[in-house]
């Protein structure tokens, strides 16, 4: 066995391998033993293990305190809707997105409850992402599939994930329609069968295109989409070329609008330009200036639509952004990493809801910069900040509108206490016109472009 000064000494010379450093350090009898003993001395730990082997973790670790001061009323508050549901699947990037243009197109209509159809929005976007993989596949022929961006293609060719500038790009080339006009399917509410055929569809498209001369790959690529609009028709139904529109209102008058293609309906009922609606992020990384704008190779959904690019920007100014959309009256989609000190049934979200660190005796020390440099943290889901809770001008707490049903929370309403914004939101869309110049005249600078296997280029689902 190495010591651990001859250990050091072999690094810096170079002259050991990674072999021979897995080998160097194992896990001896006297280490069990020692371990052994010091978790039966433990009062605590002897405590901890009786309830944890008999309760979930969240329960034991919850910190009774917070969630008592913790209560569902807001200074500001938008939402007098039901929620939506994406049942088993991650398409909540388009049902945010959906859920946030809604509430205008239900004024609009004088409707108390009105739903775009996500079916229809999710159909566009696994149609157009099927064609960006295969051009992305074409353009990255060359490689090995061992190279580090093709196998991250390969791997996420198909999921239901998406960021603010897919979603835009989806609507403005394929418009949108009324949920009674392409209402869910077996498939849409729970996608996993159906993206596991995609997959096999891509996947065997991807070998072809990679050993095929370049002048058979146009072809390859027709057939491929054939299969896939195929496919998607099966499972989720086909999409409209038009429909025709009429309605009553919640004082009983009778409209029509007559046929209207998707695209015109979308410019009718969308209250909001979407294009004018940009993407903020909060990524605290050293390597990532505040103030500039950044990219991720290989990320998006139609090709020929624009990039996906969002701002660097300092979350006190995200915070004060989002404050000011919902005072004015606008919902604000954001994305965050859910799953992070929350309680899905009380419907509670604070970063020091459950007290982890006392549970495990020991230190979590990571901030949220180091937490994306070790893989700790990323954005995995999207929502509609639909209320504030301002005092004296700062936010203490937020309503969150969720897409996962009335079930858990305030009817699917969920508060987020402002400690959790801090630590875990990393994006929201917010209109041009409320960025400070300096911020407006920094979307017009050339982006950074980041490696595909950048967190901040996670996909919520």
């Amino acid at each position: 066995m190495v010591s651990a000064d001859g250990l050091t000494g072999a690094l810096a010379a170079g002259t050991l391998g990674y072999g021979a450093l897995m080998s160097s350090l194992p896990v001896t009898n006297a280490d069990v033993d020692r371990l052994r003993k010091e978790f039966a001395t433990d009062p605590t730990a002897k405590l901890l293990q009786n309830a944890l082997t008999t309760s979930e973790l969240k329960d034991v670790a919850l910190d009774h305190d917070v969630v008592m001061a913790t209560d569902t009323t807001m200074s500001h508050q938008l939402d007098d809707w039901k929620v939506t549901n994406q049942k088993k699947s991650g398409r909540c990037w388009l049902f945010a997105g959906l859920n946030m243009f809604r509430v205008g197109a239900a004024a609009k209509l004088n409707v108390k409850d009105f739903e775009f159809s996500q079916n229809h929005a999710m159909f566009f976007d696994k149609l157009e992402r099927a064609n960006y993989f295969l051009q992305a596949v074409i353009d990255t022929a060359d490689r090995p599939t061992g190279d580090r961006t093709v196998a991250t293609l390969l791997e996420d060719c198909m999921n239901d994930g998406g960021q603010w500038n897919m979603f835009v790009a989806i609507v403005k080339k394929h418009g949108v329609v009324p949920k009674s006009v392409m209402p869910e399917t077996i498939s849409s509410e729970d996608t996993g069968q159906m993206n596991s055929s995609l997959r096999m569809i891509l996947h065997t498209a991807a070998r072809g295109l990679r050993e095929a001369p370049a002048v058979s790959r146009p072809a390859i690529v027709d057939r491929t989409l054939a299969t896939v609009w195929r496919a998607l028709c099966l499972h989720l139904g086909t999409p409209p070329e038009r429909l025709f529109w009429q309605w009553t209102d919640k004082d009983m008058e009778f409209h029509r609008d007559g046929w209207l293609t998707p695209q015109e309906f979308q410019q009718r009922y969308f209250t909001i330009d979407a294009e004018e609606l940009v993407c903020l992020v909060h990524d605290p990384r050293p390597t990532s200036p505040y103030g500039r704008t950044y990219t991720v190779d290989m990320l998006g959904n139609v090709v020929g639509a624009s990039k996906v690019v969002y701002l660097n920007i300092e979350m006190a100014t995200m915070k004060k952004l989002a404050a000011d959309m919902i005072v004015g009256g606008m919902p604000v989609w954001f994305g965050c990493d859910v799953g992070q000190q929350m309680d899905r049934d009380r419907g509670i979200w604070d970063a020091r809801l459950h007290g982890l660190e006392d549970v495990y005796a020991t230190e979590l020390t990571l901030d949220k910069a180091a937490r994306l440099d070790y893989h700790q943290t990323l954005m995995t889901h999207a929502m509609l900040l639909t209320g504030v809770d301002l005092v004296d001008g700062s936010p203490r707490k937020w309503r969150v509108e969720n897409s996962w049903g009335e079930k858990h929370a305030d009817k699917g309403f969920y508060t987020m206490n402002d400690s959790w914004f801090d630590e875990y939101v990393f994006e929201i869309a917010a209109p041009k016109l409320f960025l400070p110049p300096e911020l407006l005249a920094a979307l017009d600078e050339q982006p950074v472009v980041l490696p595909a296997w950048d967190p901040m280029g996670a996909l919520a689902r």
